[in-house]
């Protein structure tokens, strides 16, 4: 059984990337968007952006582990900044179909993923176990935990980790629904 999640959870970060394409074109057919629910989704979208902004900016892959920042409350703030994003972007569409449909995706793809690399920083950092202990794995503790190497924002990370992807995706998808409202 665990090799089956392994591999699955292996599949599925390589489809990660190429199924958001397929979602970008769901996205597109089922949005309805009012001016409205534009209002309503696009801050929490961007919250959620300027969260995945905050951790990119925090985040030295593999060079060590991060415990500062946004890393104090969330073991995967990248990944609720993502779910923010996304949910944001499902209420300005005004779509239930495509929430539900996010909502499968983010259970089905992005929690296996999740749990890959979370066995991925237990293996490589012998202090994971710990910091695992105290921070939950994505809703966010209120008080941060006290990091024992903060690392402070830093913008060669934000641009090493090219986190700017994301706000240009998502800067598409608003642009894309406000030509939605008009048409």
């Amino acid at each position: 059984m665990v090799r089956f999640a392994k591999r699955y959870a292996d599949t599925v970060a390589r489809l990660r990337v190429p199924s958001g394409f397929l979602l970008v074109v769901v996205f597109a057919w089922f949005s309805h968007p009012t001016a409205r629910s534009l209002a309503a989704g696009v801050p929490a979208s961007l919250l959620g952006l300027a969260l995945r902004a905050w951790a990119a900016g925090c985040l030295a892959k593999n060079q060590t582990l991060a415990t500062g920042g946004p890393y104090a409350h969330t073991r995967n703030p990248l990944y609720l900044g993502t779910l923010l994003v996304a949910a944001g972007l499902v209420v300005a569409s005004r779509s239930a179909g495509l929430g539900i449909l996010f909502a499968a995706v983010f259970l089905f793809v992005y929690l296996p993923v999740m749990q890959n690399e979370e066995q991925h920083l237990r293996n490589l950092f012998p202090e994971y176990a710990g910091y695992a202990a105290q921070v939950p794995v994505l809703w966010p503790r209120l008080t941060p935990l006290p990091p024992k190497n903060p690392h402070p924002f830093r913008l060669a990370l934000y641009l090493r980790n090219q986190e700017y992807n994301a706000g240009a995706g998502f800067a598409a998808g608003v642009l894309f629904l406000l030509w939605k409202l008009r048409g």
